[in-house]
């Protein structure tokens, strides 16, 4: 049984991956050091790619062009990188086993890979359709899109499926960048959802009835408060339509499901203490186990601004997680102390035209500002959370970068609102203020 030896060992290889070994460098990092062990065949990359640029039916973007770090105003990681620092790319590599008490990783193909100091940085996967035993789930053309094996995949059938229909389940991020990707590719587009608006977990009713109103503007059908039950599908085994609960039956010659995604944390399942569905670390992204961290996806921490233990699932995370990890390894190593982690909720998405951004927390009464008229020729509106009679969060559609760091900043500093009234007449005037 072949067996290698690092000192760190990053298991994952997502976008967290790629920022720690960066951080790894910067902070003094020997040849030979550090590994990366991911399922996927290639370097770490900037996965929102997959669900925005990579779908364009022009000057779509492809790697080398999304490798990690650029996502994030950095340098541009490209295989030949890690190889120059000395760190092994070890992909295509499937681990079915962890062992934290002797801190050993199996291999599928039976290698062992020992570590004085683990990361674990797997990720999610999505939930599919099939878990749940709907009916016809696994025919062809009913994808699901988390990694770029995924999107080629996705990219093959809209060129096969030229003008045809697709069908999205799911109003979340997937379910409408990838409702607007597919547009734009020219495909008939419904989403299907069972929730009363699109983006449930932040969008208020307000937010969610411009983005309705704009899709429905560009062709797309919406409809809401029903499920897919169930597939059909041809003699080819390819999916023709899909069954709704409400007895609909919509055509589809393209399916793209996108409803939530769940951390991969079983390979450490009664090894590590768990919360809210994650691993349970601290500030510096350490969890029960000496040696052990976690972090992005599946890492349960102290959100100190709100102080309480939270799990975030997004890219903005995954980055600072990272760097926060391995600033707190390097500091037990030379004996040095680092702050805590002291994270601002972040949220953004693009699709069509439109860019939002969100910061802070979506708790407590809702001010809805601006003009969020979806006919609008430059709708640009926001809203902001009140609770205890201060700004928790705030969300603004259309956004200039001097505009996005401002509403950043009045969800860190959480400045006490007087009179809502005035709030909301004032709209991004207030953030101005602060």
């Amino acid at each position: 049984m072949a067996e290698k030896h690092f000192k760190y060992v990053i298991l994952g290889g997502g976008v967290a991956a790629g920022y720690a070994a960066r951080e790894f460098v910067k902070l003094g990092l020997n040849p030979g050091e550090l590994a990366i062990i991911s399922k996927e065949s290639v370097a770490p990359y900037e996965r929102p790619a997959l669900s925005k640029g990579y779908l364009f039916p022009q000057g779509a973007a492809r790697l080398p062009g999304f490798h990690v770090c650029v996502g994030s105003g950095g340098e541009r990681l490209l295989p030949e990188w890690y190889a120059e620092k000395g760190i092994e790319l070890i992909l295509g590599t499937e681990i079915v086993k962890a062992d934290l008490a002797s801190k050993t990783l199996t291999s599928a193909a039976d290698v062992i890979i020992k570590y004085d100091i683990l990361i674990i940085a797997t990720g999610s996967t999505v939930i599919r359709l099939s878990d749940f035993g709907v009916q016809g789930a696994d025919a062809n053309n009913i994808f699901y899109l988390r990694e770029i094996d995924d999107a080629d995949k996705l990219v093959a059938a809209i060129h096969a499926k030229k003008d045809g229909k697709a069908v999205i389940v799911g109003g979340g991020y997937i379910g409408l960048e990838l409702g607007a990707a597919l547009k734009i590719n020219n495909l008939d587009v419904t989403m299907v959802y069972p929730e009363p608006w699109c983006m449930p977990r932040l969008f208020t009713a307000g937010i969610a009835a411009f983005y309705e109103g704009y899709y429905a503007n560009k062709g797309i059908k919406i409809i809401k408060g029903t499920v897919a039950v169930g597939f059909d599908s041809d003699a080819n085994g390819d999916v023709t339509a899909v069954r709704l609960k409400d007895g609909r039956v919509l055509e589809a010659d393209i399916v793209v499901v996108g409803v939530g995604g769940r951390p991969l944390i079983t390979l450490f399942k009664g090894q590590v203490e768990e919360e809210k569905g994650g691993i349970k670390t601290d500030g510096f992204f350490k969890t029960s186990i000496p040696d052990v961290y976690a972090v992005g996806d599946v890492a349960t921490f102290p959100l100190k601004l709100y102080n309480e233990q939270r799990r975030v699932e997004h890219v903005d995370h995954a980055r600072k997680s990272a760097e926060q990890a391995v600033k707190a390894i390097k500091a037990v190593e030379e004996s040095e102390s680092i702050e805590e982690y002291d994270y601002l909720p972040y949220f953004y998405s693009r699709s069509f035209d439109l860019s939002w951004q969100f910061y802070g927390d979506n708790v407590g009464d809702t001010i809805l500002f601006g003009d969020n008229d979806p006919t609008s020729a430059k709708p640009k509106f926001g809203t902001y959370w009140i609770k205890e009679g201060k700004v928790v969060g705030v969300f603004l559609e259309s956004g200039s970068l001097e505009e996005n760091k401002l509403i950043a900043k009045v969800a860190k500093l959480q400045p006490p609102v007087q009179d809502p009234e005035q709030l909301e007449k004032e709209g991004l005037a207030f953030a101005s203020k602060i």
